[in-house]
């Protein structure tokens, strides 16, 4: 399971003239952290390049609540679903801090991808690897536990945003805790019990919104599903997690 693309993003996938026609055909919008870019069921067609900060793809579900299912950065695209086949909204977009963004119609993108084949080949390999990736996340909520969905989260976030520190790697990222167990299918509660848990044994420490992991390796060998690291000096003081 991956809350992130994989390989280059849109934008940095187009070539150089091709990126500058797209641009100039929409407007600039910028959105205000918590601002809902893009709403579930709507019938807006209009796409949204990203060129600076984070936005949250998430759908509601049937018991009321939500589910993270990705986080888009600078050089992506976003409602290029509804663009494409002229549907209602498959997700909610918001805004995660301030996000810049250029809005361009759904009528004036699809024909950028008319008239140019390998845009239009780049958007069907985004959308193969968005169903893929929906296909991975639903076996991995049916079969992990919350450890071992939330220490996989964790070390995809600590692998992509995170950036070392003295004590091990510092995730900067704004997810307060209702959105990391959105973004593992889990409820709050549940989410703050195993971050309790990690704290301490020493594998984590937390503050306000902000997230620093002192045992990667251990975090690692949990979101494998393993309790402890074998052979470790730090295993043999640390009771196992469970």
């Amino acid at each position: 399971m991956s809350l992130f693309g994989g390989g280059r993003s849109f934008l940095d996938a187009l070539t150089p003239q091709d990126r500058a026609t797209l641009t100039a055909l929409g407007g600039p919008r910028v959105y205000r952290s918590g601002s809902v870019m893009i709403q579930e069921r709507d019938t807006s067609s209009f796409v949204l390049l990203l060129l600076s900060g984070w936005a949250v793809v998430s759908v509601d579900t049937d018991r009321g609540g939500r589910l993270i299912l990705a986080l888009r950065g600078a050089g992506e695209i976003v409602g290029d679903l509804a663009a494409v086949d002229r549907g209602p909204r498959s997700a909610t977009v918001t805004a995660l801090g301030e996000v810049r963004t250029v809005a361009v119609s759904g009528e004036r993108f699809r024909s950028f991808l008319a008239a140019r084949p390998q845009a239009t080949a780049l958007i069907m390999r985004q959308l193969s690897a968005r169903l893929r990736s929906s296909d991975g996340e639903r076996r991995s909520l049916a079969s992990g536990s919350v450890l071992q969905r939330l220490a996989a989260r964790l070390v995809e976030l600590g692998r992509r945003v995170g950036r070392p520190c003295d004590e091990g790697t510092v995730i900067d990222l704004p997810l307060p805790q209702h959105d990391l167990a959105a973004a593992i299918g889990a409820t709050r509660e549940a989410v703050a019990k195993v971050l309790r848990l990690l704290r301490e044994q020493g594998v984590v420490r937390t503050a306000h919104r902000r997230l620093i992991v002192t045992d990667m390796e251990l975090l690692r060998l949990l979101a494998e599903g393993r309790e402890q690291p074998p052979n470790r000096a730090t295993a043999k003081k640390k009771p196992p997690l469970v």
